[in-house]
C-alpha cells in the first residue's frame, strides 16, 4: 500500500507495506576520513656489506733471460708457466728466465677479472728498442679469489734481424689490472 503527500512543495511517497524486517536491512551512511582506499603500510630492514678492498703486488719482475739475435727476426715466447719458446732466428742461452709474479688480495670467493696490457710495451737498450707483446697470465684473465692468489704474467719479446747486443730493460713498467666482477 502505498500513500503520497506534499509537503511545501515536495511530494512524498511512501510505502505502507514495509515491514520491520525491512528497516533491519537500512544501513546508515557513516561519515569517512578521506584516506585512501585500501591503504595499506610495511616495513623493511637495509643492509650492506663491505667486501675487503682489493690488493695486487709485483713480486718479480719479467725476465726473458738471455739469448743470442742473428741476421733473420724471432720471437722468444715466455709463458705464464714459465716456459721459454724461441721461433725464427733467436737462439736460447741456457739459464734462468721468470715471468712477472704479482699476489692478488681481495675478498674470498668472490670473482675477479684481470686486464693486462692491450699494445706493444717497449723495452731498451739506449737508442735500441725491442718491443714486448701479447700479454698472458696464468690463472687466465678471470677467476675466483681464495684470500690471497699469485699470479703469473708472460709474453712474447719481439726481436729484430741483427738486433744490437745488450741489456734492454723497460723505461716505466708495464700494468696490470685487477677488478671484482
Amino acid at each position: 500500500m502505498k500513500s503520497v503527500f506534499t509537503k511545501t512543495g515536495i511530494t512524498y511517497l511512501i510505502s505502507l507495506a514495509m515491514t520491520s524486517a525491512s528497516f533491519a536491512q537500512v544501513v546508515p551512511v557513516i561519515p569517512m576520513d578521506n584516506s585512501p582506499f585500501g591503504q595499506v603500510s610495511a616495513t623493511a630492514n637495509t643492509t650492506a656489506n663491505i667486501v675487503t678492498q682489493l690488493s695486487i703486488s709485483r713480486i718479480v719482475d719479467m725476465d726473458f733471460g738471455e739469448m743470442k739475435g742473428t741476421a733473420i727476426a724471432g720471437t722468444v715466447i715466455l709463458t705464464p708457466a714459465e716456459q721459454r719458446i724461441a721461433k725464427g732466428g733467436v737462439l736460447l742461452i741456457p739459464g734462468t728466465a721468470e715471468t712477472a709474479m704479482f699476489t692478488i688480495g681481495g675478498q674470498g670467493s668472490y670473482t675477479y677479472s684481470v686486464t693486462l696490457p692491450p699494445s706493444a710495451h717497449a723495452v731498451a737498450n739506449g737508442v735500441n728498442n725491442i718491443t714486448v707483446s701479447d700479454f698472458k697470465s696464468l690463472p687466465t684473465n678471470t677467476g675466483n679469489l681464495s684470500d690471497v692468489l699469485t699470479l703469473n704474467v708472460g709474453a712474447t719479446l719481439n726481436v729484430a734481424g741483427n738486433q744490437a747486443a745488450g741489456n734492454y730493460t723497460s723505461a716505466s713498467p708495464f700494468n696490470v689490472v685487477v677488478n671484482y666482477n
